[in-house]
């Protein structure tokens, strides 16, 4: 028996389209990290950026339970003093709606370069349209 070890050279990346209209937000971002991962994959490597290409519509339509719409809040800090802006999930979700699953998605990869890559994969869109369609974008699969 022989293990694989995937490289740059061998990964094969595939396009997936997934609907966030209904969906619980921490249920789809575990999803999502693991895809942009490669953790799917038999050939799964840990040290290389193996994950395949995300594409999110709906981001508005996200679901978030309990309180959490008014309770949990999102922080920018500029660096300066006085410059720490905050804003409730409520706010966030009216005008970047994008931002509550990059930020989400983010959190749940590895804090590294390669993280950097990784997230570098996904596209969020707060419509239900999307300017990918040359890529052969396929539905993401229920298994995931």
């Amino acid at each position: 028996m022989s293990s694989t070890i995937a490289n740059s050279e061998s990964v094969q990346r595939n396009w997936y389209v997934i609907d966030a209209e209904g969906q619980t937000l921490g249920r789809l971002t575990t999803r999502i990290a693991s895809v942009l991962r490669g953790k799917h994959k038999p050939t799964f490597t840990p040290h290389v950026d193996c994950g395949d290409y995300v594409i999110v519509i709906n981001a508005e339509k996200i679901v978030l339970t309990g309180n959490k719409l008014d309770q949990k809040h999102y922080y920018k800090y500029s660096g300066y003093m006085g410059g720490l802006r905050s804003w409730s999930a409520r706010q966030l979700l009216d005008t970047y709606p994008e931002r509550i699953i990059e930020h989400a998605v983010k959190g749940m990869l590895p804090k590294n370069r390669l993280a950097r890559q990784m997230i570098k994969k996904l596209r969020v869109y707060a419509g239900s349209e999307h300017p990918h369609e040359a890529q052969q974008v396929t539905d993401f699969p229920s298994y995931l």
